[in-house]
């Protein structure tokens, strides 16, 4: 895989989130200055190697994630994080809109210790200040074994922008996104 093989600079952090499909995710994310590489991939299961055919059954145990290198430099941890709090629902369990199981959970996994207190902190945040009418249900777990996704996921949107799911699903995430984050917007997207 072309992207996944990228040489990863030493300078790059991690951000590992699952909300939904990872389309949606990676549609956003790749539009924010200071990500460097977006992959979309599955974490948090049992089986080694999973497939997306056995991880749409839901037995797998993994969710949909994206994986997001971005420089700290340009970009932080909690500004990723804002954009993931608005762009899906973090109150929903196991499902976003139409797609449903544990495949589609709110997750955050972590690469340190600094992100999970990023993390805690986010959502007691959200949860004081009322925003949201349920509870926040937004898994945060150490970033377990993560499994790129088959090529053919992989920068899904752009490649195929006009697709059905895409039209309806990803287009307005990622309008959402541009509406209110126009300050992450990287140059090449504006």
């Amino acid at each position: 895989m072309s992207e996944t093989s990228k040489q990863i600079q030493s300078n790059l952090e991690r951000a590992t989130l699952g909300g939904g499909c990872f389309w949606c995710l990676e549609a956003v994310y790749q539009q924010i200055q200071g990500v460097d590489l977006v992959v979309s991939g599955y974490a948090g299961g049992a089986r080694p190697n999973p497939s997306y055919e056995s991880v749409c059954t839901g037995v797998t145990g993994h969710a949909e994630i994206v994986d997001v290198y971005f420089n700290p430099e340009v970009v932080s941890y909690r500004d990723l994080l804002e954009v993931f709090f608005v762009i899906h629902d973090p109150t929903t369990l196991n499902y976003q809109g139409g797609d449903h199981g544990t495949q589609y959970r709110s997750v955050i996994f972590t690469h340190s210790e600094a992100q999970q207190a990023v993390a805690h902190e986010m959502i007691k945040e959200l949860e004081a200040s009322g925003i949201y009418s349920s509870q926040v249900v937004t898994q945060i777990e150490a970033a377990p074994t993560i499994y790129p996704a088959e090529d053919y996921h992989q920068d899904y949107f752009r490649q195929h922008p006009g697709q059905g799911y895409c039209m309806a699903v990803v287009a307005p995430k990622l309008a959402k996104f541009r509406t209110k984050f126009k300050s992450l917007i990287a140059s090449n997207f504006v």
